[in-house]
């Protein structure tokens, strides 16, 4: 886990990360959604870069480049939608505005639950690590 969070751990790589999967391309996409100032920007957008989270590609009038999500950056729509959905019920008051997260047909996204490999819930207390060797 320190791996991956040292890879795409800090708040805006995630917002970019997030960003990417709705749609944006462009470093001005990515300002404007985000208001990120743009040296910390450029930073990040090198960095998810580099570690293959996305890709740099020419853009349609080939004087500003795009990022689109490699398949590696795609697999992070689950942490996305994960933190998203603790979010929605752990960081606003109730009653409080806030976004939420919908199908295709507007219909909210169900929570994501870990469940063990009989299909059953699996909280925290009952699961172990186990270390792979290379």
């Amino acid at each position: 886990m320190a791996r991956t969070v040292d890879l795409v751990g800090d708040r805006w790589s995630l917002l970019v990360v997030r960003d990417a999967m709705d749609g944006a391309r462009s470093f001005g996409d990515f300002q404007r959604r985000t208001g990120i100032a743009r040296n910390i920007l450029s930073d990040r957008l090198r960095k998810l870069t580099e570690r293959g989270v996305l890709v740099r590609g020419p853009g349609p009038t080939g004087k500003r480049p795009v990022y689109e999500l490699t398949p590696a950056g795609a697999d992070l729509f689950a942490v996305v939608v994960a933190l998203r959905q603790w979010g929605e019920r752990h960081a606003f008051a109730d009653g409080e505005a806030h976004s939420t997260l919908v199908d295709a047909e507007g219909r909210p996204v169900p929570p994501l639950v870990p469940v063990d490999a009989a299909g059953a819930a699996l909280p925290a207390g009952r699961s172990r690590v186990v270390h792979v060797e290379g």
